[in-house]
């Protein structure tokens, strides 16, 4: 039963959290001047048009599968910097797009469970609101790390001067690699444990009210 639960009902509900980081990257990107991915019709809730082989498919149906959080991503939206009006600066409104949208979804996923929690012939749908909270909260904190290609080094570039932000996006190709070692050695692990779970006990607690989770 489980496994059909988070098949059906989070598996769902990832997808149209990660559907709403990308939307967010290529809304704000379309609104500083760059229309690519309008163009290349990803400016779209679908989340057919982001859909990553892997990050959308082949890790979250392992995870089900194996019985590990539900997680993932999604094609990252295309962003031509010098169709931007301001590129350094615009890249890191673009950047920082995704993980808000993300906290804004957590932050309403309250404010329904509240209501969830005060209406108790609504009790039942309060797991997805609950699981809303932390795939939202996750997704923004994993996501400003500042690694390359993560909406964080986008940030980061465009906070910092240019002749540092220079040097600091020759990490790019050196980025998975990056990612790959902080999940082995369990720096995300501890980044969840320290931040995304108080994070969303703080959701938990002052929007949507007294939850047993």
């Amino acid at each position: 039963m489980d496994i059909i639960y988070r098949l059906f009902v989070q598996f769902p509900l990832l997808l149209f959290s990660i559907t709403v980081h990308e939307f967010a990257h290529g809304y704000v990107a379309d609104k500083r001047g760059d229309s690519t991915a309008r163009l290349l019709g990803r400016l779209t809730l679908n989340p057919v048009a982001h859909v990553d082989f892997f990050g959308t498919i082949v890790l979250p149906v392992v995870a089900i599968i194996t019985g590990a959080p539900v997680f993932g991503w999604a094609k990252p939206v295309p962003v031509n910097p010098y169709e931007l009006y301001n590129p350094k600066k615009d890249m890191a409104y673009v950047g920082i797009a995704g993980p808000i949208s993300n906290l804004l979804v957590a932050i309403l996923s309250g404010f329904a469970l509240r209501i969830t929690n005060s209406l108790h012939f609504l009790n039942f749908i309060s797991p997805i609101f609950i699981f809303l909270i932390y795939i939202n909260v996750l997704l923004p904190v994993f996501n400003l790390i500042p690694v390359p290609p993560l909406d964080g080094s986008r940030v980061v570039a465009g906070i910092l001067p240019y002749e540092l932000s220079y040097h600091y996006e020759k990490l790019t190709p050196y980025g998975f690699i990056i990612i790959i070692l902080l999940l082995m050695s369990g720096f995300l692990e501890i980044v969840f444990r320290l931040i995304v779970q108080p994070l969303a006990f703080l959701i938990f607690k002052y929007i949507g009210g007294t939850v047993v989770v």
